[in-house]
């Protein structure tokens, strides 16, 4: 790059109150340099750094079998797939020529799926490194793994969700309404898959028979795009999340509403000035709790609120700086972790409504996360072109 080039790039950079016209040269290069002052920048709770991306880092996934492999991919149009111990590079899922967006290994972590946002999917072999199958499809929105078998799911900008097994190929669509299919999950039955669009419609699909058994739309449905969906652990529930800052809960036999939750507006701020943007909410994660009746929903406002399921009423409202990109429940308690826009991971507990600990390490925002099976690991990934591995066992918990 040109000289130009890097002044521009500079001027990006906040260098707090260094009181240096000119940083130190060697403070960019090393990682947990002393020097650095008490910014954001210099608190680093990670363990491990990956550093092979050269622009933000979207996603990332844990191989569910041993969780010692991590795959990422990024604006950089690669993904890698790498060791969370020490971030030695496994290899790199190659080929891809738009920014990685979707990536995760099947059930039994013998294949790893890689997707970019114009819409080539690729399948590699983990243990022999090489790639088995690849599709183009429209515009990708997002990519699953069956929980069973090496099936994968994909949504597309054109409304469709597309089924191949892997690697025979063999294919399958569901055709949705003419709008993006803008999140999906299959259901813990292995038989459907619940499916949102951008209309605010829901619709919940039979994988077998290829037809849709529960349409939510008009009233029942949302109105705006849906952002999340997610299921309980055995199925029985399925919980949305939009646009609309609503989320509404659904009983998956029957296609029913069973109850919405709204987050209640702040009392309006100022009037809006010419040019100045109202400020928007929406819901950007949820996910149902394995040990307890809740839920719970975040909010790009920086609002975590945690829902009974049982009374369906507000438990706790656990507020964050900025907005939360993701959450996760860990698998065997009612601990939730939420990522957000500061850059900074945070363990809750959902009874209490309190922070347990807070990790930081990244120079911008985390865009998402995973968690591995005992809750002892989180690996992220940041618009600081890294992704960080962070233990998070405390003796205590």
């Amino acid at each position: 790059p040109s000289a130009d080039d890097l002044a521009e790039e500079m001027e990006d950079v906040d260098f707090e109150d260094e009181g240096a016209d000119e940083p130190d040269a060697e403070a960019w290069d090393s990682e947990d340099d002393e020097g650095v002052e008490d910014g954001m920048e210099a608190q680093d709770d990670s363990e491990v750094t990956f550093s092979l991306h050269s622009a933000s880092v979207f996603c990332v996934s844990l191989d569910p079998k041993t969780n010692t492999l991590a795959v990422t991919g990024g604006e950089d149009d690669k993904a890698f797939v790498w060791r969370v111990s020490d971030g030695e590079l496994l290899f790199e899922c190659s080929g891809h020529k738009d920014s990685v967006t979707c990536a995760g290994f099947s059930h039994d972590s013998v294949f790893v799926a890689t997707g970019d946002m114009s819409g080539l999917i690729k399948v590699w072999r983990v243990d022999a490194k090489e790639e088995v199958w690849s599709f183009e499809v429209g515009d990708l929105e997002w990519m699953e793994w069956h929980p069973q078998a090496h099936v994968l799911l994909a949504g597309t900008a054109d409304g469709n969700t597309w089924m191949w097994k892997i690697p025979s190929g063999d294919c399958k669509t569901f055709q949705g309404p003419a709008c993006p299919a803008t999140c999906g999950r299959i259901l813990p039955d292995g038989k459907r898959a619940v499916v949102g669009y951008e209309d605010g419609t829901m619709r919940i699909w039979d994988l077998k028979q290829g037809t849709s058994l529960h349409v939510l739309k008009g009233q029942d449905g949302h109105q705006d795009p849906l952002t999340c969906v997610a299921s309980n652990q055995d199925g029985s529930l399925i919980m949305t999340g939009s646009v609309d800052c609503h989320a509404k809960l659904i009983n998956s036999a029957t296609g029913k509403v069973v109850c919405v939750f709204k987050m209640e507006t702040v009392a309006p701020k100022a009037p809006i000035g010419e040019g100045e943007e109202a400020e928007s909410n929406s819901v950007e994660s949820l996910g149902f709790c394995n040990v307890m009746p809740l839920a719970a929903v975040g909010y790009l406002d920086g609002t975590l609120a945690i829902y009974d399921l049982s009374t369906q009423s507000l438990r706790h409202k656990c507020q964050h700086e900025s907005g939360i990109v993701q959450l996760l429940w860990e698998e065997s308690s009612a601990v939730v972790y939420t990522c957000s826009l500061d850059g900074a991971v945070r363990l809750w507990d959902a009874r209490s409504g309190k922070m347990i600990s807070e990790y930081r390490g990244h120079s911008a925002e985390i865009l998402d996360f995973a968690v591995n099976k005992d809750a002892s690991i989180v690996v992220t990934t940041s618009g600081d072109h890294q992704a960080k591995v962070f233990c998070v066992q405390r003796p205590d918990r």
